[in-house]
């Protein structure tokens, strides 16, 4: 995606360029059509201005930008090939994309787009200019730019997007974690004296338990050895009585 938007940038600066010399372009072409005998039909494709240069270019200057004008649309044309392998996109970028390669196709007819605010490319022409002869070369690769920048905005939502359900899954489990440290501190913070009193207290009442117990057992051995002591005291007879 870095090399695609440094590809789009230095793209936007050679149209810069060129977009300085909008009056040189349009006097190239003015001069081609004239030497092709063809001042009826617009200009109104890239095969068209292509046919120009090649065939009725007759000075370096017009041989310059006309140049210029279709190198661009082939980068263009480079970069909406070299999107289709940075991002399998969805059917927006998809749709944008698709979009690009009709306009930037060598056949495709361009008489009938208009580059619109804030381009002012079209502005810059005459009406008779605008209407009937560049009003759509001239706003082809203004059109194509704003439709790659789209495709890129686009793009780089996607994968956010996925971050951010990813992210929000697991958002649920990072509220949950503090939940269980807050508990686990809690029981580790417990003063060490509490478990100490309840230990003693446990161990207070099992000493009770076993002094009842032996107590218990003490009292009944006393109450056995009294009672088996007066069976086996001496045998008296049992006293006379007088009469």
């Amino acid at each position: 995606m870095n090399e695609a938007k440094e590809a789009l940038r230095n793209i936007e600066q050679n149209y810069k360029l060129f977009l300085q010399q909008q009056f040189t372009f349009i006097g190239a072409l003015q001069h081609t059509r004239e030497n092709a005998h063809d001042m009826i039909r617009p200009v109104a494709s890239i095969s068209q201005v292509q046919s120009y240069m090649d065939h009725h270019c007759n000075n370096s200057t017009d041989r310059r930008i006309l140049s210029m004008f279709l190198n661009i649309c082939n980068d263009l044309s480079k970069l909406c090939h070299k999107l289709e392998t940075v991002h399998s996109g969805n059917n927006i970028t998809n749709g944008i994309l698709e979009r690009c390669k009709m306009l930037l196709s060598h056949s495709n007819d361009l008489s009938a787009i208009r580059a619109k605010y804030p381009h002012a490319v079209v502005n810059h022409l005459s009406c008779d200019e605008a209407k009937n002869h560049y009003g759509g070369v001239v706003s082809l690769i203004p059109i194509v730019l704003d439709c790659v920048k789209e495709w890129v905005a686009h793009a780089e939502k996607l994968p956010r997007r996925t971050l951010y359900n990813v992210s929000g899954g697991s958002a649920v489990s990072e509220k949950r974690a503090p939940q269980d440290a807050a508990a686990r501190a809690a029981i580790s913070q417990t003063p060490p004296s509490v478990h100490l009193e309840a230990q003693v207290s446990t161990s207070n009442k099992d000493n009770v338990q076993v002094q009842e117990s032996v107590h218990v057992r003490k009292r009944n051995l006393n109450d056995t050895e009294n009672h088996s002591g007066k069976l086996k005291g001496p045998w008296k007879p049992p006293g006379r009585h007088a009469f």
